[in-house]
């Protein structure tokens, strides 16, 4: 007899049995990459394998077409595991994004990137020695010059996340011609003509590799550049992706505190002092700390999973994911710090991962936009909504 009920389907990547599972096998290796350095090879195969690494791509190039809000969840159960893999995915998942919402990849480029076998990472490559990042203004001196019916591109970009692993490379340049343009051109990383400069020697995420990458005369067909455009105010380098990176990177962070939380909590349910005779969890200063560090961030995750939503729904107000990822950084900075004060010289002591979770959460304030620049811009807005009202 023919049943009614609907077709079993397959849960999407990101369902949290399925996040949960990536977690742990993530958490397993962070701690060994990081003590050297080493790229997570298999952590982002584990990535890659779960169909996480594809999950913003839209349905018909093969994709579950997760919005924001899916991302923020996948972002930040990849950081509770570890943060390096959990960052050069978020930089693939926002190209995906893109793509998706507004296809600046031009379409054949980009079906070669969806047919590149194994994890293929993507990374937006935009900061140089001297330009710093082009968040504050300036044109690079990364230089695309036409010959020979194509483009060599040529220049030095630092803090490439993930640079050995990659497979493609969007690479903020300027052309050769007058008027200059800048845009993005899109290279294979097996191009000839590049050389990744092993120079990633960082205090926190020190598994993301965020190496330097020297382009000398490298070939990229004419057709292979996105947002090729004159330089004008206000204009984002590679595109309009601004709450994904304020609020999926926050995530992130929020993952990283989660995990120091979590460390935390078994740390005082396993310690029990001689004069005591009891964990240290059945203490009332213990409770209340870990407390302030629960509301901290129970707070902070909703912020940032209700601005997702709004973002979903076409419903974010100007600058308010900026501001999350303010209060919400903080929040995840402030939450390991107490931790590690609360548990003293075990809580930096090189075989608890505690101190590797307060390296790591350090480095949500070096994201684009930084925190000046928000308060400076979140100023800016209340003060004109002043001058309105009188």
């Amino acid at each position: 007899m023919p049943s009614n009920a609907p077709p079993d389907t397959a849960p999407p990547p990101y369902a949290p049995e399925r996040l949960a599972a990536v977690t742990a096998e993530l958490a397993a290796r962070a701690g060994d990459h990081d003590r050297d350095g080493s790229f997570p090879f298999e952590g982002v195969a584990a990535v890659h394998a779960s169909g996480l690494l594809t999950a913003t791509a839209g349905p018909e190039y093969g994709g579950a077409g997760a919005g924001l809000a899916d991302t923020v969840r996948i972002l930040r159960a990849l950081g509770a595991g570890d943060p390096s893999v959990a960052l050069v995915t978020a930089m693939t998942l926002f190209t995906h994004a893109g793509q998706t919402r507004g296809g600046a990849w031009p379409e054949p480029v980009y079906r070669e990137l969806l047919a590149t076998p194994g994890p293929a990472l993507v990374n937006a490559l935009r900061v140089e020695p001297d330009l710093g990042t082009p968040a504050r203004g300036g044109l690079p001196a990364t230089t695309a010059r036409r010959e020979d019916g194509r483009w060599s591109l040529t220049g030095h970009k630092i803090f490439s996340t993930g640079a050995v692993g990659l497979r493609w490379m969007a690479v903020w340049a300027r052309t050769d011609e007058d008027p200059v343009r800048v845009g993005s051109f899109l290279v294979r990383a097996d191009s000839p003509g590049i050389t990744v400069e092993p120079t990633w020697d960082h205090l926190g995420l020190r598994a993301s590799r965020s190496d330097d990458v020297i382009f000398n005369d490298v070939p990229v067909p004419l057709d292979a550049v996105a947002h090729l455009a004159e330089p004008a105010p206000g204009r984002r380098a590679g595109g309009d992706l601004g709450a994904w990176n304020a609020l999926g990177l926050t995530a992130l962070y929020l993952g990283v505190a989660g995990a120091a939380r979590d460390w935390l909590v078994g740390f005082l349910h396993e310690r029990v002092p001689t004069a005591l005779g009891a964990p240290l969890a059945t203490l009332p200063r213990f409770q209340t700390a870990v407390g302030e560090i629960e509301a901290a961030l129970s707070g902070a995750d909703d912020l940032v999973d209700a601005l997702a939503r709004r973002y979903d729904e076409g419903d974010l107000p100007e600058g308010r994911a900026d501001v999350a990822k303010l209060l919400a950084t903080r929040a995840a900075i402030t939450a390991v710090e107490q931790a590690v004060a609360l548990v003293g010289n075990n809580g930096l002591t090189r075989n608890n991962p505690l101190q590797r979770h307060y390296r790591d959460v350090l480095c949500s304030r070096v994201h684009t936009p930084q925190d000046d620049v928000i308060t400076t811009a979140a100023g800016r807005r209340a003060l004109a909504r002043g001058t309105r009202d009188n």
